[in-house]
C-alpha cells in the first residue's frame, strides 16, 4: 500500500471550501447569539442570563476542556505509550458528576459568579479571594493559552503550510471578537455547534483508521509489533544508530493496561487515584472555565443533566483521540518513531520525540479530499472553543474579583467595558506568546503542563473541598493550609526548573527526591498536608457563626436565610449609573462618552455601544430581573437524573476495570 510522505499532502480546494464554510457558520452563529442575547448587564454577559439548558451546558463543558492539545497530546501519548493516558478522561467522567451533585448545588445556593468570590464569602476577608484570582489568571496566561496555541499551530502548519505566526494570530483575533461581542451566551452557542463538529469529525477519522488496519483486535496485535526500522532510519537521515541502543522506542509490554503498578514511572494506580485526582478535582469542580458553564444553567436539574451529558461524551476521547494515535503509529511507523536526540531532531525538529505528530499525520495520510478539510475545521473548533472559554472566564475573574475590588464605586457600564477590554489584552498576550511557544520542545510540552499543574492546584482543591464539606473550617485554617501546600509545591517546581531531566542514554544528575518521588505522589502529599494544616489551625481558632456559613456548605445549602443581605450580582444590576429609571440611557451614554471619547449617536459611539452591550431602553424604567437557578427538583426529575448518574458511574468504573485488571 502506497503511503503519502508526511507533510506533502496539503489541503486542496475542496478542503479549503469546507474550512471556509466552517468559519462562515461560526461567525453567523456568533452574530445571531450576539443579537438575541442580553449583553447589557454583568449577569447576562458573564453568566448568559442563567438560562442555558442541559444540552448546551453539557456540550460547552466538553469543548471547554477539549482543545487542540487533546487531539495532538492524547493521540501522541497513545502512539508513544498506549491507552494509559485515557485514565485522565475516565477520571474526568467521575469528577464531572461530583461537580453536578456536590459542588454546583452549593454554588447555586450561594449566588456566586466566580470561584474567588465563593472563597471570599465562605471564609470572609479578601486575601484568599485575591490570591486565587491572581493565581488563576497567571495559570490561564502561561499554561492553558500557550498549550492551545502550540498544538493548534502545529496542526495548521503541517496541514496547510501557512506561516505559523499569521495563522494563529488570525484565529486568536476571530475568537476574541466573538467572545468580546457576545459574552458567555455566544461562547455556549458556538461551543454546542463545535461539540457536534468535533465528535462527528473525530469519529469519522477513527472509523477510517480501524477500517484501514482491520479492527480493534488487529490494532492490538499490530501495535505491539511496531518497531523502528533501523535500515530506513539510517538511509533516510544518514544517522548511525546502534541496534542495542536502549533508547529505541519499542512498545511497552503494558501498552493496553490503563492503571499500572504502584511504582510505575508513568501511571501508578495508587498515585493516580490519590495524587492526580486532587489536581483533576481543582479543574473540574473549582476552576472558573468549567464551573461557569454549570452556573449558567436555568436550574439545578439542567446543570446536573449537563454534567451527565458531558460525562457521557468524555468516554469518547479514549476511542477517538488516543486510539487514532495508536493507529497512526501502526500505519506511519517510520514517520513517528525515532531515537530521542539527534535522530528525532532530523525527523521532526524535536529532540524529545515525534509522536505528537500522530494525529495530523493520520489525518493527512488516510482522509480523502474534503474530509481533510473537515478535520482541519475540527482542530480549529477545538482551538477556538478552548480559547473563547478561557477568555470569557478570565475576563469574569478580572472584572468581578480584581477590578471591582480596586474600584469601590463602579457602574454596570464600566464593568461591561472593562470585561471586554481585558479580553482584548488577553488576545494581545496570546499573540505575543507565540514566539515563546516555539522555543518549547513539542514532545515534552503536554506532560510538562500536566506536571506543573499538579504542583499548584492540589492546595486550591483542598481549600474548596474542606470549606464545602466541613463548616467548622475557618479563614485562618484555609489560609495557612493553602500557604503550606503552595510553598511545598513551589519548592518542587523550582527544583524541576533547576535540574533538567536528562535525555535517554545520558547519566542521571537530578536528586533522588525528583527521580524516585513520582509527581502524582507528591501531589497527594500537597493535598493532604493542606487538609491537615487547615483542620489543625481551624480547631485552635473560633468556630464560624452559623449565619456565616448559611447556604455556603453542602450541609447548609438548603437553609432559608440568604447568604448575604444583597448578593453582589444584585448590587451590580442596580448600580446607580447602570439603571436609574428613565435616565439610565443618558447616564450610560454619558459614562460611555467619558470613557471612550465618542459623541452620543455618532457611528463610532453606536458601534462601541453594540460591542460593549450597552443597550438603549428609553421606555423601560424597570430594574433588570436577576434570575437565580432553582434548587427544587420534582420526584420524576430526581429519578431520571439519579438513574443517569448510576449508569454513567457504572460505565466509568467498568472501563477502568476492563483496561486495568
Amino acid at each position: 500500500m502506497a503511503e503519502v510522505i508526511f507533510g506533502t499532502q496539503a489541503l486542496d480546494l475542496a478542503d479549503l471550501c469546507v474550512v471556509l464554510s466552517y468559519f462562515v457558520l461560526i461567525v453567523a452563529v456568533g452574530i445571531f447569539a450576539s443579537c438575541t442575547s442580553k449583553r447589557d448587564t454583568v449577569h447576562g454577559y458573564f453568566l448568559a442570563g442563567r438560562n442555558m439548558n442541559w444540552f448546551m451546558i453539557g456540550a460547552s463543558l466538553f469543548v471547554s476542556n477539549i482543545g487542540s492539545e487533546h487531539f495532538v497530546g492524547l493521540a501522541g501519548s497513545g502512539a508513544s505509550g498506549g491507552i494509559g493516558v485515557g485514565a485522565w478522561e475516565l477520571n474526568a467522567l467521575m469528577l464531572l458528576q461530583l461537580l453536578g451533585w456536590v459542588f454546583v448545588p452549593v454554588y447555586i445556593a450561594s449566588g456566586i459568579c466566580t470561584m474567588p468570590e465563593y472563597l471570599g464569602r465562605r471564609y470572609g476577608g479578601k486575601r484568599l479571594r485575591i490570591y486565587l484570582a491572581t493565581l488563576t489568571l497567571l495559570l490561564y496566561c502561561l499554561t492553558k493559552i500557550s498549550v492551545n496555541l502550540y498544538s493548534g499551530a502545529l496542526f495548521i502548519q503541517q496541514s496547510m503550510g501557512w506561516p505559523l505566526y499569521s495563522s494563529v494570530t488570525l484565529l486568536v483575533v476571530l475568537t476574541g471578537v466573538l467572545t468580546v461581542t457576545g459574552g458567555l451566551t455566544v461562547v455556549m452557542y458556538t461551543d454546542s455547534l463545535q461539540a457536534i463538529l468535533m465528535v462527528t469529525g473525530a469519529f469519522y477519522l477513527t472509523v477510517q483508521g480501524f477500517l484501514r488496519i482491520g479492527g480493534y483486535y488487529e490494532m492490538k496485535d499490530r501495535y505491539m509489533d511496531t518497531k523502528l526500522n533501523l535500515t530506513v532510519a539510517k538511509l533516510r537521515y544518514n544517522i548511525t544508530i546502534n541496534e542495542t541502543n536502549e533508547c529505541i522506542p519499542n512498545p511497552r509490554p503494558d501498552s493496553f493496561t490503563m492503571l499500572k503498578g504502584v511504582t510505575d514511572d508513568e501511571m501508578p494506580w495508587l498515585g493516580f487515584l490519590l495524587g492526580q485526582t486532587p489536581s483533576s478535582l481543582w479543574y473540574w469542580c473549582t476552576d472558573q472555565v468549567i464551573v461557569q458553564r454549570a452556573l449558567a444553567a436555568r436550574s439545578l436539574s439542567h446543570a446536573q443533566g449537563g454534567t451527565l451529558l458531558a460525562g457521557l461524551i468524555k468516554i469518547l476521547p479514549l476511542f477517538i483521540m488516543v486510539m487514532p494515535g495508536m493507529i497512526s503509529r501502526i500505519l506511519f511507523t517510520d514517520d513517528l518513531l525515532c531515537v530521542p536526540g539527534d535522530h528525532c531532531m532530523e525527523v521532526c525538529h524535536s529532540a524529545a520525540g515525534c509522536t505528537n505528530l500522530a494525529y495530523p499525520r493520520l489525518v493527512l495520510g488516510i482522509m480523502p479530499s474534503g474530509a481533510r478539510g473537515l478535520m482541519m475545521a475540527v482542530m480549529i473548533a477545538a482551538l477556538m472553543s478552548d480559547l473563547d472559554s478561557i477568555f470569557n472566564s478570565a475576563s469574569t475573574i478580572f472584572t468581578l474579583d480584581l477590578w471591582k475590588r480596586m474600584r469601590k464605586s463602579v457602574s454596570n457600564t464600566e464593568l461591561m467595558i472593562v470585561g471586554r477590554v481585558f479580553i482584548i489584552v488577553l488576545v494581545g498576550i496570546s499573540i505575543a506568546w507565540v514566539p515563546i511557544i516555539l522555543q518549547f520542545q513539542g514532545g515534552q510540552l503536554f506532560f510538562y503542563i500536566q506536571e506543573v499543574t499538579n504542583y499548584i492546584s492540589p492546595p486550591i482543591a483542598a481549600i474548596f473541598t474542606i470549606g464545602m464539606l466541613w463548616p467548622r473550617c475557618t479563614e485562618k485554617g484555609a489560609f495557612w493550609g493553602g500557604l503550606c501546600g503552595s510553598t511545598l509545591g513551589l519548592i518542587r517546581l523550582i527544583i524541576i526548573f533547576l535540574y533538567k531531566a536528562p535525555n535517554c542514554g545520558e547519566p542521571e544528575t537530578r536528586p533522588s527526591f525528583l527521580v524516585n518521588f513520582h509527581y502524582m505522589y507528591y501531589s497527594a502529599l500537597l493535598f493532604f498536608v493542606t487538609l491537615f494544616v487547615a483542620v489543625a489551625v481551624s480547631l485552635f481558632t473560633a468556630q464560624p457563626a452559623h449565619e456565616n456559613v448559611t447556604r455556603l456548605t453542602f450541609w447548609t445549602k438548603n437553609d432559608l436565610a440568604p447568604v448575604v443581605e444583597k448578593a453582589e450580582i444584585v448590587e451590580m444590576a442596580t448600580m446607580q449609573n447602570g439603571w436609574k429609571g428613565k435616565n439610565s440611557v443618558e447616564s450610560s451614554d454619558g459614562e460611555l462618552a467619558q470613557k471612550t471619547g465618542c459623541r452620543k449617536n455618532s457611528v463610532w459611539c453606536r458601534g462601541v455601544r453594540f460591542i460593549c452591550g450597552i443597550q438603549e431602553h428609553p421606555d423601560d424604567h424597570r430594574e433588570p430581573e436577576v434570575i437565580f437557578p432553582s434548587l427544587e427538583q420534582s420526584r420524576k426529575t430526581k429519578i431520571i437524573l439519579t438513574t443517569g448518574l448510576v449508569a454513567i458511574l457504572s460505565c466509568g468504573t467498568f472501563l477502568y476495570i476492563f483496561w486495568s485488571v
